[in-house]
């Protein structure tokens, strides 16, 4: 678009994420960064971070490539030769402030005609936005050199890339946005405003006034969706009460009927129906803590929430100060169960008004906790000894005054306990029992019962026989009680709890371990409904508790579905994103639809969701210190921006800049956007431009593209020129005409490298396939590498995620290609986390400690499942997280030596948060690794035993200098 204002014209067409840099000095091309596709010599690693440049005509045009390594915030010099750039070499938020690490950005220049590249500034902090002098001879950038802010620096094109001279001495909010005009009148963003700069002189704030008629979506209206997330059932089946973007709604089972309770309650962590039918509990922020409110149904005359004509709503617990949340109403609606200050169970009751304490806050108890049906006791998972993550069953009395009983004991993970209808059965999740992945977390899961009295036990393992005559004595015992006039005595064994032996009492149910979900006994205990997924979504499922057999009810493919019922166990419902009815007796379903619509003040919405942010992160930050930072005054500092931002990216980045005070990894914000409508299409082919005509060279095919075939004429060195059945012409974008085609039959024509034309049609793949098959080229193409380089000695494997996949892909190559070799070249660069540290240590620690043998012959070295042998670990700037952890744990047990780059301290872990616009999210990182000196290993630095760069010229030609000399210090190790 022209400077002076007109109509904007659209440049490029790939679906992917173009980032315009800065335009040529002659004005013709835009320079933007893109990964589109490297070289099909490049030995990069194939990622969307590391990003080419490209140009493409301000007229519109085809993209042109001129630099294959990564770079952003481009400046490009006066006579067009010579680039200034910042590097892209990490995963970590652009927005963090203050880390010095090998993360943080350097700056670049790269003359087009000699291909060199070499640094101009450069420190153990950030380096930003560089752009040329009008003189040529120096550059103006970002730093936040000297242990301050970012502010405007000067550096001498010849001088050391350590040396520089601030310009602007601003303190507090960082600069942003460098920029220059062509007579070197500098233009950056501080604290919201925009400034010019004359170096030499004072910064100037240049005033703006922006005048705007008020946005029509800040305010936004919403049809009620199906989606029954946070949801809660009546105690006679009749309404649900849910959460829905922090407000309250109940809508009625039978009926579309659905009324907001709530408007601007900020509610959210739990709600729970009273058991008149005409209350509900929830926790709500509305009052700037987390707390306990109650919405009732005024009038005697209304009948129920969806059709009353007055609710009123007040504090549940004024008197109790401190954070309450995770409300659960007793069976007989006269207490209520909460986690107070996030750490201790207690339970109000509602018509004395007192508080008990019921556990001491030692525990981390899981919220999902459940009274028993006679309301005597409260079960839930909960770590147990101060082994977390891994969850133990626990049930403690609701009068508080006692320990909590420990059902389980277990190492596992054991987790959502489900009491039967009667009280007499407690169920549970149990990953004991399944197939576990090999490394890292993830496993099968079974279905458990606890019968907590030997009567109900005895009859659960009753043949048909015995059970029948049990019942038929039962009636006759009844019958006579009836006729004598007698009054029947209560069931004594109802809710009963006899703790001797549980242990003896408790059953696996399932057949057979299973990726499962959510599960509801009947009323009678005779049948058992769960959720398990063996193909995609979960599907439903009922175990018959007498004849043992399972079997598929119904195919569903949901997503999280959960059970709820009435109290008295007559109506089942299952709730989540489809929620219906379900008929215990006969196991028919039926959709549960709602009507209407509902508001959102979206600018109120963004308020109440920065006080999310400032709240959760000073409350569950892993360190109470919040890094030395004065929260209240930055959070107070980052609010009054708040009222000019009008759309969910921006609001993001101010998230983000606030949570980059904090310098840690794991946090930051980011707005969802939704994939594009048209993705362009990938022909799983190099291609490079042909002078002087329109046509595209094929450098290589990519295995298992869609040109990998036996039929197909295409080869290295054909020319495409055709797809679609339009003729490519010299500069036309053919992107056009590949977007909006994956799986779709494409005629793509070309001539061969004899001359012949043809035709062929193909079914184009998507980016992501494409993405897949280029890392196992690259992860091939280094096996070939170090086979090379090390004459046939070392094997190699790539660890992409430390995760399970990638541990059985590296087991599956160690354990069988590699076995006889002497060493392994482990490769983790590009690894963005996980958790496989103590899985990468046991495996590769092994020791020979003897052999089997038959008969004289090797049969096999023991250990036979570890490796026995040396090992070099290969890092980079990129490696985050458990990528940081597992080479710090490697190089610290001596498991062998490191080779790469530095690696930032990045090892934490994160909760990341979804708000209550859920395209918003954010990270806390909650959980630290702390070593027995009491630092952490957030912010310390791993140092490799060799630091070897990675050469961005012989990158470029399939040489990769880190490969090269992790297997020089290997072969030392091994000869």
């Amino acid at each position: 678009m022209s400077a002076n204002g007109g109509k904007a014209r659209q440049l490029t067409t790939h679906s992917g994420k173009e980032v315009p840099q800065t335009f040529t000095p002659d004005g013709r091309y835009l320079i933007f960064k893109a990964h589109i596709q490297d070289p099909a010599s490049s030995a990069l690693f194939p990622n969307a971070m590391l990003t080419e440049l490209y140009r493409v005509p301000v007229t519109g045009g085809r993209p042109e490539q001129i630099l294959a390594t990564p770079a952003e915030a481009v400046s490009i010099s006066r006579d067009g030769r010579r680039i200034l750039y910042q590097e892209i070499k990490s995963f970590e938020n652009e927005w963090r402030k203050h880390h010095t690490s090998s993360a943080s950005r350097d700056l670049l220049e790269y003359d087009f005609d000699k291909k060199t590249y070499r640094f101009v500034a450069r420190h153990d902090g950030e380096d930003r936005d560089p752009v040329y002098a009008p003189t040529g001879k120096s550059f103006y950038f970002l730093s936040e050199r000297n242990g301050g802010s970012m502010n405007v620096y000067e550096g001498a094109l010849a001088g050391p890339a350590t040396e520089a001279k601030a310009l602007t001495h601003l303190k507090g909010d960082p600069v942003r946005f460098l920029s220059s005009s062509a007579d070197g009148l500098l233009c950056f963003g501080y604290a919201g405003e925009i400034y010019t700069l004359v170096p030499g002189r004072s910064e100037q704030r240049v005033p703006i006034r922006i005048t705007k008629d008020p946005a029509t979506d800040e305010e936004l209206h919403l049809s009620m969706s199906r989606t029954l997330g946070s949801a809660a059932v009546s105690p006679d089946g009749k309404q649900i009460a849910f959460l829905s973007r922090g407000d309250v709604f109940v809508t009625a089972t039978d009926y579309t009927t659905t009324r907001q309770i709530t408007k601007g309650s900020q509610a959210a962590r739990g709600l729970s129906f009273g058991a008149d039918n005409k209350s509900v509990v929830y926790a709500s922020t509305k009052d700037g803590a987390w707390d306990l409110y109650i919405a009732k149904v005024e009038r005697s005359e209304d009948q129920n929430f969806p059709n009353a004509m007055a609710i009123g709503d007040e504090k549940l617990i004024p008197s109790l100060k401190g954070e309450k949340m995770y409300p659960s109403i007793s069976p007989d609606g006269s207490e209520v169960a909460f986690l107070y200050q996030r750490e201790k169970l207690m339970v109000y009751n509602i018509k004395t008004r007192q508080t008990r304490q019921i556990t001491d806050g030692t525990q981390s108890l899981d919220p999902d906790f459940s009274w028993s049906p006679n309301g005597k006791w409260i079960a839930f998972a909960y770590v147990s000894r101060g082994r977390g993550p891994y969850t133990d069953i626990g049930i403690v009395s609701a009068a508080g005054g006692q320990p909590i009983y420990n059902l389980t004991n277990s190492g596992y993970f054991n987790n959502n306990p489900r009491w039967s209808h009667d009280g007499n059965v407690l169920l549970y999740a149990t990953d004991k029992y399944g197939m576990r992945n090999h490394a890292s977390w993830g496993s099968l899961n079974d279905i458990m019962a606890v019968f907590l009295n030997r009567a109900t036990y005895e009859k659960y393992r009753m043949n048909d026989e015995d059970l029948a005559l049990l019942e038929e004595a039962e009636k006759q015992a009844k019958a006579d009680t009836t006729k004598t006039k007698k009054a029947q005595p209560a069931k004594a064994d109802n809710g009963r709890i006899e703790w001797d032996n549980l242990d003896l009492r408790t059953v696996r149910i399932t057949p057979a371990s299973s990726r499962l979900g959510d599960f509801q006994l009947t009323a009678d205990n005779k049948k058992l409904f769960y959720f398990s997924a063996t193909e995609a979504g979960e599907d439903l499922w009922v175990y018959d508790m007498r004849k043992h057999t399972t079997q598929l009810q119904k195919k569903m493919n949901l997503s999280s579905p959960f059970f709820a019922s009435d109290k008295k166990g007559t109506k089942f419902f299952i709730l989540g994103s489809s929620p219906m009815t379900l008929d215990p007796k006969t196991d028919a379903t039926k959709s549960i639809t709602m009507a209407g619509t509902r508001h959102i003040d979206r600018i109120r919405e963004r308020e109440v969701m920065y006080e999310e942010v400032v709240r959760e992160e000073e409350a569950r930050f892993y360190r109470k210190d919040m890094h030395g930072v004065n929260w209240k005054q930055l959070t107070d500092h980052y609010r009054t921006f708040l009222p000019y931002i009008d759309n969910n990216q921006d609001f993001a980045e101010m998230l983000s800049e606030l949570l980059g005070e904090l310098n840690v990894s794991h946090t930051g914000s980011g707005a969802r956007a939704h994939a594009s409508a048209f993705p362009t299409a990938e022909l799983g082919l190099f291609l490079s431009p042909v002078a002087g005509s329109g046509a595209l060279h094929v450098d290589e095919v990519v295995a298992g593209g869609p040109f990998d075939t036996s039929r197909t004429k295409l080869q290295k060195g054909s020319l495409i020129t055709g797809i679609d059945g339009v003729t490519l012409q010299p500069g036309q974008d053919y992107f056009p005409l590949l977007n909006d085609q994956v799986g779709k039959r494409l005629l793509v024509s070309f001539r061969t490298a004899s001359g012949e034309q043809v035709d062929e049609v193909i079914r184009p793949i998507s980016s992501s396939t494409l993405s897949d098959l280029l890392y196992k080229r690259w992860v091939k193409q280094r096996a070939e590498e170090v086979e090379r380089v090390s004459k046939g000695t070392l094997g190699y494997v790539h660890i992409p995620s430390m995760g399970d996949p990638s541990f059985r892909t590296v087991y599956s190559d160690v354990m069988g290609k590699y076995y006889q070799k002497k060493g392994i070249v482990i490769d983790i660069r590009y690894n963005g986390g996980g958790r496989l540290h103590e899985d990468i240590e046991a495996f590769f620690t092994g020791k020979h400690y003897a052999d089997q043998v038959v008969r004289g012959r090797q049969y096999s070295e023991m250990s036979s499942r570890r490796w026995n042998r040396p090992s070099v670990l290969v890092t980079c700037e990129a490696d985050y997280s458990n990528a940081h952890g597992t080479p710090w744990v490697y190089q610290h047990l001596k498991v062998g030596k490191v080779v790469g780059m530095p690696v930032a301290g990045t090892m934490t872990s994160v909760n990341w948060v979804t708000l209550l616009d859920p395209s918003v999210y954010f990270g806390i990182p909650a959980v630290g690794f702390r070593l027995f000196d009491g630092r952490y290993l957030e912010n310390t630095q791993m140092e490799p035993d060799v630091v070897v760069p990675l050469d961005p010229n012989k990158v470029q030609q399939g040489i990769d200098t880190q490969i090269e000399k992790a297997v020089e210090v290997l072969r030392a190790e091994t000869k």
